[in-house]
């Protein structure tokens, strides 16, 4: 690769990446561009890790495999912090919920609000995004029933990322849950791109205000430059910023407003005497509207939300696997990553540090969140355990949601933004950031969908540019 000038060059191939390789294929399919990309981490899983059949809901809780790296320990204030260093990036162990983010939040957005409906419907598509994963689910439909009669007319069945289709006449349905992989597979269809696995991309090479390249590693700590007219940077809203910070890329706003989710997780169980076979999977989400900045999701039953040979056992009480709430964070430049340059990793790569803190506001929607989760358990005549006579609901520590972004957010003002409505950096012509770390604001919606939707817009962008 080192001795091509590419066309298009992506660094990372999580959801971002995976969107932008693929859509790039498909739009740039009979043209002789050419398109390159660089991933930090190995060939590890061909899939989603909850469509292996040994890997049942329990087991994936506690799956934590040597590509996933636990970098909290380090990080005080931002103590769950992980990243997922493999081919397909953190969607090989994602759960596959993808909602879209609520039109409040997107006003805020410099994207028009047509534009991302339609991003959004591609997104949906390519992904396969569907409510019917809970198809006549009556575990599901009796709590939906439930919350629909006692004032939440908005709740709505989970949607998921899921293949549900039969496989059928040669054509391959089996991956069930979403993984970047597809994307990498849709785009393979397409056309031919050149791929490196065990490359970290250490620095993005500039050139007189323009994009020039990307220094990488190899694993005998060989560097080598890579040339490329554009550079998509898609490592992540922690990783993102680290190489673009090292490389001295101009930018107030690069690596500052950080944002996440405040999450609480109640430990409940549900009755299910009387409810019709079958019980089936529990998927329910109460979106954030206007004046509700949380959002409450529940899935289960117990491990059996994605369960593939376990015996489901036939009884009438039942925990809910997951029963949480996740919060509306301020977005604020206080809150940021930043590098130690003189703390570096095996490939001279400056680590990271985070300043993160919650803020008032942030507190007083915690504390809506907690009082909501007991109301909505009341409403669907779901039990939340207590201990010591309180309510058995935690609050996850900083970082554990996987769901950060606003290191590289687009905006119009360069002050107060490092991207443009289109993901360039406002510094560099050609560079462009398509991951969660372009997200404006989050609201309280989980963010890959919109990751994706804005990846493919991106790619569409610099299709149009290529001409």
């Amino acid at each position: 690769m080192a001795k091509q000038e590419y066309d298009v060059l992506v660094i990372g191939t999580g959801a971002g990446g995976g969107a932008s390789i693929w859509r790039l294929c498909e739009q740039l399919a009979g043209s002789g561009k050419r398109i390159g990309v660089v991933e930090r981490g190995d060939l590890f899983l061909p899939t989603n890790v909850s469509n292996i059949p040994t890997m049942n809901g329990a087991n994936f809780r506690l799956y934590a495999p040597p590509e996933m790296k636990m970098i909290g320990n380090r990080l005080p204030e931002y103590a769950g912090a992980k990243v997922v260093y493999a081919l397909g990036g953190r969607t090989l162990f994602w759960g596959a919920v993808t909602p879209r983010m609520p039109l409040s939040e997107l006003v805020k957005w410099p994207v028009p609000i047509e534009e991302m409906d339609l991003y959004y419907k591609i997104a949906e598509q390519v992904m396969n995004v569907t409510t019917s994963y809970t198809q006549d689910s009556s575990i599901t439909e009796v709590l939906l029933n439930r919350l629909w009669a006692h004032g939440y007319p908005e709740a709505d069945k989970l949607p998921i990322a899921a293949d549900l289709a039969q496989t059928s006449y040669g054509k391959l349905h089996s991956n069930v849950l979403f993984s970047s992989i597809t994307f990498l597979a849709k785009a393979l269809s397409r056309r031919p791109f050149d791929l490196a696995v065990n490359t970290p991309a250490v620095e993005v090479v500039t050139d007189k205000g323009k994009v020039a390249g990307v220094k990488v590693m190899t694993l005998d700590k060989g560097p080598f430059m890579i040339r490329s007219k554009h550079v998509i940077v898609s490592a992540s809203a922690l990783q993102t910023p680290r190489i673009l910070l090292n490389s001295g890329i101009p930018g107030r706003s690069i690596g500052h407003y950080l944002t996440n989710h405040s999450y609480l997780v109640a430990t409940a169980s549900v009755s299910t005497k009387g409810f019709d076979d079958p019980v089936g999977a529990l998927g329910i989400i109460i979106p954030q509207t206007e004046g509700r900045p949380y959002q409450l999701q529940l899935q289960g039953p117990e491990q059996y939300f994605n369960y593939h040979f376990d015996h489901k056992p036939i009884k009438t009480e039942w925990g809910i696997s997951f029963f949480y709430a996740s919060g509306l964070v301020e977005s604020r430049y206080e809150n940021y990553v930043y590098i130690e340059p003189g703390n570096r990793d095996e490939y001279g790569l400056p680590e990271i540090q985070v300043k993160f803190a919650y803020s008032s506001k942030d507190e007083a929607v915690v504390q809506e969140m907690y009082a909501a989760m007991q109301r909505a358990a009341e409403r669907m005549q779901v039990d939340i355990a207590t201990l010591d006579g309180t309510p058995a609901i935690c609050f996850f520590t900083p970082g554990t949601d996987y769901h950060e972004s606003g290191t590289c957010r687009m905006g119009v003002d360069p002050d107060t933004s490092a991207t443009n409505l289109y993901g360039e950096i406002h510094s560099v012509s050609g560079l462009f950031i398509a991951d969660n770390s372009v997200l404006p604001t989050i609201g309280a919606a989980n963010p890959t969908l919109s990751t994706v939707a804005l990846a493919i817009r991106t790619a569409d962008h610099i299709v149009r540019r290529l001409g």
